[in-house]
């Protein structure tokens, strides 16, 4: 596996290594020792399975308490992955950053506790693949605007095109108002 950095130091974009013959193919997508030596040790303990049609976002989702790190990976289709710092003790803070996902590049990204995360489908459908290092506790859930001017997320939506979200997302804290992690 080849563990790269991205423009935000603790957001990681692992790409496996593909094995692959006439039958098809094989790729090592989780393994304790290999992420621990790429400086990923996470204790994982839920898997989130979405299916998503083209144009919606979800996100951007974080939880104040029992937050989540997560391994985000997409297992058909393509979509626009984006991971917010909201650690206030963070030089990052405010910062985001966004890769592209797909089943073709393979590439997983991963963002440890204290981000916000969401995404944008891409293609006609995703399939989106995610393992988490707490529960989640619909009760923590917090929401930052998808839209907010100051993060500047550049979203890679078609000229004209309003993204397909669900009414909490719609209505979600912009960052001056969002509760942060210290």
């Amino acid at each position: 596996m080849e563990f790269g950095r991205s423009r935000l130091p603790d957001v990681r974009v692992i790409t496996p290594r593909v094995f692959g013959d006439a039958r098809g193919w094989l790729a090592e997508t989780w393994q304790a020792r290999k992420f621990a030596a790429g400086g990923i040790d996470a204790n994982f303990v839920q898997d989130n399975h979405t299916q998503s049609r083209r144009h919606v976002l979800r996100g951007l989702h974080y939880q104040r308490h029992q937050p989540q790190g997560k391994l985000v990976r997409v297992l058909s289709g393509e979509i626009f992955d984006v991971a917010v710092d909201l650690r206030r003790s963070s030089p990052t803070f405010g910062q985001w950053v966004g890769e592209i996902l797909s089943a073709d590049n393979r590439r997983m990204m991963w963002m440890p506790a204290g981000f916000a995360h969401g995404y944008l489908v891409l293609s006609d459908q995703a399939e989106v693949f995610y393992k988490a290092t707490d529960y989640y506790a619909p009760e923590h859930e917090r929401r930052l605007a998808w839209n907010d001017a100051r993060l500047g997320i550049r979203w890679p939506l078609p000229s004209g095109v309003t993204p397909l979200l669900d009414p909490k997302d719609a209505s979600a804290a912009a960052l001056d108002a969002a509760e942060c992690f210290d």
